[in-house]
């Protein structure tokens, strides 16, 4: 506890006065107390609360100190550098504590980050800054001459705003030998003059007295008020109005109607005529505002409701009534009445949110405080108690303070921000009374964001197909991944992963804007080098602590026509695509004359291979099958058929853009024993021709068995890697020499389907045939072999394409 000097008081008297005080004023106790004096300077130090409190000054501007529960905090401010209090603007203690004889203001000051609450009680002593003042400067009196010694007439008080010492002690008046003063104890601090006739006036010897009324207050030096008092001596009516109670009390409902009859006063006088009839008026010392709240009927005495009667603005009323008489000098006799309010719950519960965080973080434990509240309720006794509540399904709950009416709203359980990102807490006070008064009022409580979430990719994994032959630096695809946080906790970054185990040759033909995910080529694919590979893009927040995500990419390469077909045999003897072939004359038709062997190292269409004669000699005799490029004769030669013919055959693939081929073939025509005598130099040649082309065919029929064994083994390892949601994809496996067929497996739904033969156009119907061949396909879901039904769909020499239905 601090306590400042005043005036000459030892620091006992002090101690003395403040235990006294603690026992007789009903005063709510304060952690710390200080005592200043009225019309103080702005800016005078009242005390240093953070010392008092030992509080740490070095963290108080970062905890935020300040004032928060009290209507008067706007007399005082808080130095948040070093906890002094300060005086702020001018205080008037008669303003602030009216007439209470001690004036005490109650401070609730509130520390942040943690939050600490303090009760800090200033007493506002009282300076003698005001002097008495009358109502009126003058006083006009008529006094019978017929008043007897002793008769009291009323002056109107002098009013002192000052109160304890400095308030008014005593009435002095002028020195005469008629009257003098006597003073009547009202109340606290207030003392009601009277005027006393000591001595019976006489009209005739003097009319008019001149008197002057001081009011002198306690002060040191003490000031004082004046009054100038007109005595008219009248003649005659000497018996006064006499109340028929000697006391006149009443109890009034607040809010009643105006007009409602409160009581009703009753005075008589013994005299006879004007002398004797009574009237009723409000005193001399009736406060303005009981004018305004009440009416006196001056003929039947009735006090009457004028205004709103409020309870919570004044409790009593003591309203001094004066009976008079119409005598030529009247005689009145004053009354005092006394009104009690009855309180009426008619004012709803008030919610003060004293101390309130906006923005909580999500990750806040539960029981982290929110925001302080105190509620009030401005009427009394049960109309007054005050409960507070939240709804049963708020994710917040009120822990009630020591304080009465102080609640902590603190929340309930771990909030998540991408559930539910802001919360309205409905708060409901409900009073007591009957029938019961309540309020709401609703706190908007943001939930902030805490980097709780990783990036999460839009599909997993992906799957692309390129285009063989792409254009280096163009953008292929993309990648794109979402992050339920906010700001700079969802700004996505992206990554290539070249540490992963994916092949780094290429990784690194590939690159990624780390901005939007869009991937680009650094080099053209080729189909017939890779049919597909696998990479890994890492997606990275910005948050803190930093999170990241993965994702599988799998990139399918897919052919374009870029090959065109390449002529196995006949070949000439210096390696051109040109045959020589010998035909004895009397061959018959249909006799093979020829085949030419073809394969072009693209796939589907692009691979598909026609035959075609371009020139012959004579369309008569030589026919080409456009499947299996085998030459036969269509009639036998005749005499007149010329000896040497030849023939171009054009070898085209299916391409959208076809490419193409050609072969020279030379047909020389001989006689029988022609025939077979160079049929042994030709067979040798024959053979040894044959033996090339088989050397080239072997070599060609190795390599793309070995890619079409790779293509199988990568599709195989990928498809069990993959879950088996998997959408429905092309996965297509290469096995041809020279016009052979080729395979693609999809999936729809619970089936897999095999197409075998050539490429068909994406708008191919595929129609359901006989049973003929069966293949059994492994079922990448289960380690058994699952059947396989192909149905023929194109009947075409050379190549069977079938629709393999898996079950």
């Amino acid at each position: 506890m601090g306590f400042q000097r005043r005036g000459g008081w030892c620091q006992c008297c002090q101690s003395l006065v403040f235990v006294f005080l603690l026992l007789c004023v009903k005063r709510s106790f304060a952690q710390i107390r200080y005592s200043i004096s009225e019309e103080v300077k702005d800016g005078t130090a009242v005390g240093n609360i953070a010392k008092d409190l030992g509080i740490d000054l070095r963290s108080l501007k970062e905890r935020g100190f300040r004032i928060v529960s009290s209507s008067k905090d706007s007399l005082f401010q808080i130095n948040e550098d070093d906890g002094i209090l300060y005086v702020k603007g001018k205080i008037d203690r008669e303003e602030v504590c009216e007439r209470s004889s001690v004036c005490l203001i109650n401070l609730k000051t509130v520390l942040e980050n943690p939050l600490e609450v303090h009760y800090v009680a200033v007493e506002i002593a009282d300076v003698n800054d005001h002097a008495p003042i009358f109502p009126e400067r003058e006083k006009r009196l008529e006094i019978s001459e017929s008043a007897m010694p002793g008769a009291r007439y009323q002056l109107q008080a002098a009013r002192d705003p000052d109160g304890g010492t400095n308030a008014i002690q005593m009435y002095k008046l002028s020195t005469n030998d008629h009257f003098r003063i006597d003073v009547k104890e009202r109340g606290e601090d207030r003392k009601m003059p009277f005027l006393i006739l000591q001595k019976p006036l006489d009209r005739e010897t003097k009319k008019i007295h001149k008197l002057l009324l001081t009011a002198v207050d306690g002060g040191r030096p003490p000031k004082s008020g004046t009054m100038e008092i007109t005595v008219d001596v009248l003649d005659v009516n000497d018996n006064m109005p006499v109340f028929t109670k000697d006391v006149y009390s009443a109890n009034l409902n607040e809010n009643s109607p105006v007009g409602t009859t409160v009581i009703q006063v009753n005075a008589t006088d013994l005299d006879d005529g004007p002398n004797g009839e009574v009237f009723y008026a409000f005193g001399n010392d009736v406060d303005s505002k009981v004018y305004k709240l009440f009416e006196l009927d001056p003929i039947t005495g009735k006090i009457l409701v004028k205004g709103n009667i409020d309870f919570e603005e004044q409790r009593s009323y003591e309203i001094d009534i004066q009976a008079s008489d119409k005598g030529h000098a009247p005689l009145t006799t004053d009354k005092s009445v006394m009104i009690k309010i009855i309180d009426v719950n008619d004012n709803i519960p008030e919610i003060d949110v004293t101390s309130f965080s906006s923005a909580i973080p999500e990750d806040s434990r539960p029981g982290t405080t929110v925001a302080l509240i105190n509620v009030h309720d401005r009427d009394h006794g049960l109309n007054a108690k005050v409960t507070l509540a939240l709804p049963d399904d708020a994710d917040f709950k009120l822990m009630p303070s020591t304080q009465d009416n102080a609640y902590s709203l603190v929340t309930k359980s771990q909030l998540d921000r991408e559930a539910v990102y802001e919360h309205d807490i409905v708060l409901v006070a409900t009073d007591s009374g009957e029938p019961s008064l309540s309020s709401v009022k609703t706190i908007k409580v943001i939930v902030s964001d805490v980097n709780d979430n990783s990036p999460e990719f839009l599909l997993t994994p992906y799957t692309f197909y390129v285009t063989e032959n792409n254009v280096p630096g163009q953008s292929i695809f993309s990648v794109s991944a979402a992050d339920r946080d906010l700001n700079e906790n969802a700004l996505i970054s992206y990554q290539i992963c070249r540490d992963c185990d994916d092949d780094s040759k290429f990784t690194s033909a590939l690159n990624i804007n780390s901005e939007n995910g869009m991937v680009y080529a650094l080099k053209s694919f080729d189909f017939e080098t890779v049919k597909s590979f696998q990479f890994h893009v890492i997606a990275t927040d910005s948050g803190t602590p930093v999170r990241s995500s993965n994702v599988t990419i799998t990139v399918f390469i897919l052919d374009q026509n870029d090959n065109a077909p390449r002529i196995l045999s006949p070949l000439s003897s210096n390696g051109s695509a040109e045959g020589l072939e010998e035909i004895p004359r009397n061959v018959n038709a249909g006799h093979l004359l020829a085949k030419v062997r073809a394969y072009d190292p693209d796939v589907g269409y692009n691979g598909w291979l026609l035959f075609a004669l371009q020139e012959v000699s004579d369309h008569t005799l030589f026919s080409l099958d456009r499947y299996t490029g085998q030459i036969r004769t269509l009639r036998p030669f005749t005499e007149t058929d010329e000896a040497q013919h030849r023939l171009v055959i054009l070898v085209k693939d299916n391409g959208n853009v076809s490419l193409s081929a050609t072969a020279t073939i030379l047909v020389s025509v001989v006689e029988p024993k022609e025939a077979f005598a160079a049929s042994d130099v030709k067979g040798s040649l024959k053979d040894e021709d044959e033996n090339n082309v088989t050397f080239y065919l072997i070599i060609t029929l190795g390599s793309v068995s070995t890619l079409f064994l790779i293509s199988i083994i990568v599709l195989v390892v990928m498809q069990c890697s993959k879950s088996t949601d998997y959408s429905s994809k092309y996965l297509q496996d290469t096995n041809y020499d020279g016009t052979l067929c080729h395979s693609i497996q999809y999936r729809s739904g619970d089936k897999r389907y095999m197409l075998v033969g050539p490429r068909m156009s994406i708008g191919s119907t595929i129609v359901p045939g006989s049973n003929g061949n069966t293949l059994v396909v492994p079922d990448r879901r289960s380690r058994a072999s699952t059947e396989v039904k192909c149905t023929p769909r194109y009947d075409i020499p050379m190549c069977v394409v079938q629709v393999c239905v898996c079950e």
